[in-house]
């Protein structure tokens, strides 16, 4: 298992609805995002920014939420259509319970934007300096969550898990000595990187495992077809045109020279929804994480995959 197959999934595109079925604008979609300001989770918010949804002829209504769980959570509470980069245990556990959750797509390979880090004055070294540590995750079930575990059973740790919620959040329980260790996704924090604030300990690249609602799926296929095609298009306009920086900078108030180097550390190829990876070893790390008692089925694996043309 490759670090680019297991994270594909991890940041998957999911899409629930509630009991009810309720019944939305034929061209309107209501998704909910967690960590607002992230370039890779971000790109619905660019995308309706630069006009390429509209262009499809969808107007996004946007929900943002502290992390990927909270995003599942809202679209299984009726309110919401589509959760993007959602966590793929969460993904996993909440269709296992028999929630009409189903994967559309995914939304990142690879793992270039995930740091953990210290501040500068820290005794902590390295990441064997993580044992007996509080080292900080946003949401049970998020991307952020399945990385640290997966780090903790890689190095052998008895790091202490401990939420934070999202990453504005964590930086100042990170520097306010309340978690020993915080996590963070570029370009976030680089900023305090360069000013020689915090250090980074370790990054996703370190990690050797780490290289929607069924009735609005089968009613409104179109449109979700619509915002798929929307969504890769706008991933190719983000690291192609310099409006797109723009739109960024307005978007997440980073510093212009972080902003510039967005491409760089997240490069397009790991910007991926058209195809989704790695389902045995992500079985797998559910059942560790303990979201499922035993892998999935083939079957219920076909069921819950339903990427659309």
């Amino acid at each position: 298992m490759t670090r680019a197959t297991f994270i594909t999934m991890l940041a998957a595109l999911a899409i629930v609805t509630g009991a009810g079925g309720v019944a939305w604008s034929q061209d309107t979609l209501k998704v909910a995002i967690p960590q607002r300001g992230a370039w890779d989770a971000g790109v619905a918010e660019l995308g309706q920014r630069g006009g390429i949804f509209k262009k499809h002829g969808l107007d996004l209504e946007i929900l943002y939420v502290q992390a990927g769980p909270e995003s599942i959570q809202a679209v299984i509470g009726g309110s919401m259509d589509i959760a993007t980069a959602a966590g793929v245990s969460a993904a996993v556990g909440t269709f296992a319970k028999g929630a009409p959750i189903r994967i559309v797509g995914s939304e990142m390979i690879g793992a270039p934007d995930l740091y953990w880090y210290v501040p500068a004055n820290s005794p902590i070294r390295k990441v064997e300096d993580f044992n007996g540590k509080t080292v900080a995750f946003s949401l049970t079930g998020s991307s952020s969550h399945a990385a640290l575990l997966a780090l903790i059973a890689q190095y052998k740790l008895t790091a202490k898990p401990t939420s934070t919620g999202n990453i504005t959040a964590t930086i100042t329980q990170t520097m306010t000595g309340q978690v020993d260790v915080g996590f963070g996704a570029a370009p976030f924090g680089l900023d305090l990187v360069e000013d020689g604030k915090i250090r980074i300990i370790a990054t996703g690249n370190d990690v050797a495992s780490l290289r929607t609602s069924v009735n609005v799926l089968q009613n409104r296929r179109d449109a979700i077809v619509r915002f798929n095609r929307a969504y890769q298009e706008t991933v190719a306009w983000m690291y192609s045109d310099p409006a797109a920086l723009k739109h960024y900078a307005e978007y997440s108030n980073l510093p212009e020279k972080i902003v510039l180097r967005v491409r760089e550390l997240i490069p397009k190829e790991s910007m991926a929804t058209e195809r989704v990876e790695g389902i045995d070893q992500i079985m797998a790390d559910a059942v560790a994480g303990k979201f499922i008692p035993a892998p999935l089925t083939s079957e219920q694996v076909k069921e819950l995959l339903q990427i659309p043309n």
